[in-house]
């Protein structure tokens, strides 16, 4: 490849499966330490820091110290969308385990990419958010009079959401779902305060566990119901 960047350097990066394990367990936003991560990728100690030296300096990464220890975690939600299509691709080519684990159901239902709602449920609030005219049906959604009233409603500013950087609605592709579920800023918002209602909590890793009374009112306040 002669034009545009080079992705070569980058794939080799995220290509080895020690990288790779240690890049999914940043997926959910939080920062992670060394031990933390070298326990994520099966290596030992030694061996992540030199990865991680190399995920820091290809910008993949940011690292912060924080007392005796030092946190990395994603340097940004388009590091996050690149594994989240990478995970696609190979869930449809058929690189996936053999054997499935119990947490795997729960991942497809309801998980956190980066800081957003992905899974069935993630799917399922971008679908209902267009057929009820609250965002466009766009590559590059955008939040309609009807949505800004109805994300008013629950206390979100779109006005200032939309001023920052961060692009307001944008689609994510859902690996387990093959369609798009909402990120952004808003995408990110609306996780926040739907665990504020206590309807959902976040777990341990990725997975989003709704209780059975928060999945009712998280289909009723967004209108998935029936």
């Amino acid at each position: 490849m002669k034009d545009g960047p080079v992705i070569a350097s980058v794939a080799a990066l995220m290509g080895d499966p020690a990288r790779a394990n240690m890049l999914t367990a940043l997926m959910d936003g939080r920062a992670l330490t060394v031990s933390e991560l070298s326990e994520a990728a099966g290596v030992t100690l030694q061996t992540a820091s030199g990865h991680l030296a190399k995920l820091d300096a290809a910008g993949l990464l940011t690292a912060e110290k924080q007392g005796r220890h030092r946190y990395f975690r994603l340097s940004g939600p388009d590091v996050a969308q690149v594994l989240e299509g990478l995970m696609g691709l190979a869930q449809r080519t058929g690189a996936v385990r053999v054997r499935t684990g119990p947490r795997d159901a729960a991942m497809r239902t309801a998980r956190i990419c980066y800081d957003h709602l992905a899974g069935e449920r993630g799917v399922a609030l971008l679908d209902g958010f267009i057929c009820q005219g609250l965002v466009t049906d766009e590559e590059a959604p955008a939040v309609t009079s009807e949505g800004k009233r109805f994300f008013s409603g629950l206390g979100l500013e779109i006005d200032a959401m939309a001023r920052a950087r961060r692009p307001l609605c944008r689609r994510c592709l859902d690996w387990s779902e093959r369609r798009s579920h909402l990120g952004g800023a808003l995408g990110a918002r609306l996780l926040d305060w739907v665990i504020d209602q206590k309807w959902a909590r976040r777990e341990k890793g990725r997975v989003i566990t709704f209780s059975p009374t928060g999945g009712r009112a998280f289909d009723e306040r967004f209108g998935l119901a029936g």
